[in-house]
C-alpha cells in the first residue's frame, strides 16, 4: 500500500480545511456586524419609546441561530474531508476499470480534490473514480 497516497491525500485536506476557516471567518464577520448593530440600535434608541422586550429577544435568537449555524457548517466540513480521506484510502491497491473500460489498473496512489478522488494507477494514468468506475479487489 503506497503511503505517498495518504500524505498527498492530507494536503489536500489541510487545504479543504483552511478552506473552511476562511468561510467561517468570513461568516464570523457578518456575526460581528450583527453584534455592531444590535449594540448601535440600543445605544440609539429612543428612551421614550425603548425598543419593545418581544423584539429584542427575536434579535438575540436570530443571533443564537446564526452563531449555531456557523459551528454546524464547520463540524459538517470537516466530517466530509475524514469521510474522503477514508474513501480515498479504501480504494489504494484496488483495481479500477473506467465506465468506458478503456483505462483499468492498480491504484498506486489518490489525489483528493475538494469535488472528488483521482486515483493514480501503477502505470502512470490518472482516472476520476466517479460514477460508472468499477473497484474491485487486485
Amino acid at each position: 500500500m503506497a503511503v505517498s497516497g495518504v500524505t498527498s491525500t492530507t494536503t489536500t485536506a489541510s487545504t479543504t480545511t483552511s478552506s473552511s476557516t476562511a468561510d467561517a471567518a468570513s461568516a464570523s464577520l457578518n456575526y460581528d456586524s450583527f453584534l455592531k448593530l444590535l449594540v448601535a440600535q440600543m445605544k440609539n434608541q429612543d428612551p421614550t419609546e425603548p425598543m419593545d422586550s418581544s423584539e429584542q429577544i427575536a434579535q438575540l435568537a436570530t443571533f443564537s441561530q446564526v452563531e449555531q449555524t456557523i459551528k454546524t457548517n464547520t463540524n459538517l466540513e470537516s466530517l466530509l474531508a475524514r469521510t474522503s480521506l477514508s474513501e480515498a484510502n479504501a480504494v489504494i491497491g484496488k483495481t479500477v476499470t473506467s465506465a468506458d473500460g478503456e483505462t483499468t489498473g492498480v491504484v498506486k496512489e489518490v489525489k483528493l480534490y475538494s469535488d472528488g478522488i483521482i486515483a493514480v494507477l501503477e502505470n502512470g494514468d490518472e482516472l476520476v473514480v466517479g460514477a460508472g468506475v468499477t473497484i474491485s479487489d487486485s
